[in-house]
């Protein structure tokens, strides 16, 4: 099961984006995240695909390895698609027993599936090309402005990332196991 899970692991290749500062790589998630929420038409999922597209390709990480990650929200993803679905309110499609599908219901449904899929590929891109050293790191540096009103940020960017550290020991314990 663990081992499905590839937010939090790091794939070790070279690679633009690879190379690329830490604190650029979590500004560029973060406005990507920040993205998908902000977009409410099919062209702002458009452009959100063409980007993460992109940026997978630059990182030379295998789409197969990337897409595997996304077994393990698959029972959330199936759960946010049908209350979607089925319990959005609007034009009536199809009506059978107390179930009904809606016009607004199938497109929330279809948004919100795209949006919970591409948080998870585009905070995964981000962990697969940064060791959790560097996010570390990254997030001290950018979050340094905070030391003039006393703000402890070694310790907050030390609480903040340990999942990315977690399929390492995860990988650990099952090797130990053996």
């Amino acid at each position: 099961m663990f081992r499905e899970i590839t937010l939090g692991q790091y794939y070790p290749v070279d690679s633009a984006v690879h190379r690329l500062d830490p604190r650029t790589k979590l500004f560029g998630t973060m406005v990507f995240i920040a993205s998908l929420f902000v977009a409410d038409n099919i062209w702002g999922y458009v452009i959100a695909t063409v980007v993460l597209a992109a940026v997978i390709k630059l990182t030379k990480v295998p789409v197969r390895f990337i897409l595997r990650g996304l077994k393990a929200i698959m029972i959330l993803l199936l759960i946010s698609v049908s209350f979607n679905l089925f319990l959005t309110d609007g034009r009536i499609l199809v009506k059978f027993w107390i179930f009904k599908i809606t016009f607004e219901g199938v497109r929330m449904a279809f948004f919100m599936g795209l949006r919970l899929i591409y948080l998870v590929i585009g905070s995964s891109v981000m962990t697969l090309t940064t060791t959790p050293n560097q996010l570390t790191d990254g997030l001290e540096k950018g979050l340094g402005f905070l030391k003039r009103f006393r703000v402890p940020i070694h310790e907050v960017a030390m609480m903040t990332w340990p999942w990315p550290w977690k399929p390492a020991v995860t990988a650990a314990a099952t090797a130990a196991q053996r």
